[in-house]
């Protein structure tokens, strides 16, 4: 038996508590793990191994979560940055197991959301968004199921709006290649991409046509 001799908050982490044992400093614990120690409590190998893996399982779970603060992970992303971080499998896997018990964790909703977000604000084809969603390590089959309702006509058009206003002023022939290779880059294929161009440039005609009848009158 080992008795605890100080517990001292770490100066660099206040989340952290610095444990000594017989008058040495043995190892560090997350506040929470260590909520229950006092001084001059007596611990055993086996408590102290039990309190360390307690410690790995918390830092492993509190570094997932600082992860997916900044945006919605895959599984596979989160799984890389626990590994960055040196975190043991056994404990990966548990933090994982974790997260999905929390909805923290979920493929399917990841990728539907990834998709709606694209579609939304930088529209692409599916193919392309299939193929940015298999980067971040997601399965065949939640990819197709994201994909499923993905509307390449659609988006190929929402995604020329948002960028016609750079081009209305071009002839015809500048104004077709640059949209095109604009719609190309976004991976929309030609039999897509000459329609919505031809839309896109009558629409804009229209317009202009319009004004300048009012103008008129």
């Amino acid at each position: 038996m080992k008795k605890i001799t100080a517990l001292q908050v770490q100066k660099r982490n206040p989340n952290r508590v610095n444990v000594h044992l017989d008058g040495e400093f043995a190892f560090g614990l997350a506040r929470i793990v260590a909520a229950w120690l006092r001084v001059g409590q007596e611990l055993s190998e086996e408590k102290i191994e039990q309190l360390q893996a307690e410690d790995a399982r918390e830092r492993a779970f509190q570094q997932a979560m600082l992860f997916l603060s900044y945006r919605a992970r895959s599984e596979s992303e989160i799984r890389q940055n626990l590994r960055k971080h040196e975190i043991p499998e056994p404990v990966i896997e548990q933090t994982l197991d974790r997260l999905r018990q929390d909805g923290l964790a979920n493929d399917d909703q990841f990728a539907r959301a990834w998709v709606e977000n694209r579609s939304t604000f930088r529209p692409r084809s599916r193919r392309l968004m299939a193929m940015e969603l298999r980067q971040k390590g997601l399965n065949d089959e939640a990819v197709s199921s994201a994909i499923a309702d993905v509307d390449d006509d659609a988006l190929a058009y929402e995604a020329a709006q948002k960028k016609v206003a750079r081009y209305k002023d071009l002839e015809w022939n500048e104004f077709r290649k640059k949209l095109s290779d604009f719609l190309a880059r976004r991976g929309f294929s030609y039999s897509v991409v000459a329609p919505v161009v031809t839309r896109i440039w009558n629409e804009v005609r229209n317009d202009e046509q319009h004004y300048e009848e009012e103008d008129s009158t």
